[in-house]
């Protein structure tokens, strides 16, 4: 479906996309992570054609990116693209001839998206009349209407509450469901971690490491992390060094890698001597995963 091989920009001195390579097949959620400044904005731009990368070639369902191939895809932005004064109908049948549809496709797109994200029922509505969640699925309503082959959906439920969330994420594995390509970006890393069957994790502008989650967990020599406080810290750390254990801080969180998963009995008399406060065992996670790969570790 997408092909994206060996992607090149800079602006000015400063390259914010190198070599980039990734391919996404058909129906499948693919979810692009990074930094800010990662290069994610640019990439899609690029995708949309709104932006000409300095070298690389880009290909949507066999075609090479142009003007044409902006019917292909379908985006759902950050910020809502909607009018606030026209209804969810409204809204739809204006971007449905913006695409071009003729006035018959026009009525059944609108009615077959407003059913797609459940809002039928409140197609004669206001927009500045629906919650934060009803905005966003109609914001992805119309990234859909015109029957695009890739949908990108950039970070589609920031600012939402979990109720709404949730919806957000039930419609995006119905559109799965449904055939439809996904390209996700987004800063909530659970939220991948539930919705991709692949991850790629951008840093500099390069695709640092991809693929399903068990493929990602290589990158940590972990295969559990236990978290403990303690009111002696380097002890413990001392302690973990002599056992082999990594030890990594997430936020005010001392942390140690365990290379194999041990019993809590076990674990906790490898520090014996040291005063735990708490001790809990994780399992490697994406946001680990994605720590360790795009900021630098202070050990």
């Amino acid at each position: 479906m997408l092909n994206i091989e060996k992607l090149s920009k800079s602006y000015s001195k400063r390259q914010v996309l190198q070599d980039l390579t990734l391919y996404i097949p058909p129906g499948e959620i693919y979810g692009l992570l990074g930094p800010n400044g990662a290069g994610k904005t640019t990439t899609i731009n690029i995708l949309c054609n709104l932006l000409q990368a300095d070298s690389g070639v880009i290909t949507i369902n066999n075609e090479l990116i142009s003007e044409a191939t902006k019917l292909l895809i379908g985006v759902a932005p950050q910020e809502n693209l909607l009018y606030k004064t026209l209804s969810c109908e409204e809204n739809l049948n204006f971007y449905a001839q913006l695409y071009g549809l003729k006035t018959q496709q026009r009525r059944q797109q609108v009615q077959t998206c407003l059913e797609a994200v459940n809002l039928a029922n409140r197609a004669k509505s206001p927009v500045e009349t629906l919650s934060g969640g009803m905005q966003r699925r109609l914001n992805i309503a119309v990234a859909l209407v015109h029957q695009p082959k890739l949908v990108i959906l950039d970070e589609p439920t920031t600012g939402l509450d979990i109720e709404a969330r949730y919806e957000i994420w039930d419609l995006i594995r119905r559109l799965k469901n449904q055939g439809v390509t996904i390209l996700l970006t987004t800063h909530l890393l659970d939220e991948a971690e539930r919705l991709c069957q692949r991850i790629g994790i951008l840093k500099g502008g390069r695709i640092v490491a991809e693929g399903s989650m068990e493929q990602l967990r290589q990158c940590i020599p972990a295969q559990e992390i236990v978290v403990v406080q303690t009111s002696q810290e380097e002890k413990a750390i001392a302690r973990a060094q002599q056992l082999g254990f990594t030890h990594r801080r997430y936020g005010n969180d001392l942390a140690f890698w365990l290379p194999q998963s041990l019993e809590l009995k076990e674990i906790i008399s490898h520090f014996d001597g040291i005063p735990l406060d708490s001790i809990a065992r994780q399992p490697v996670r994406l946001e680990h995963i994605y720590v360790e790969l795009t900021q630098s570790q202070k050990i």
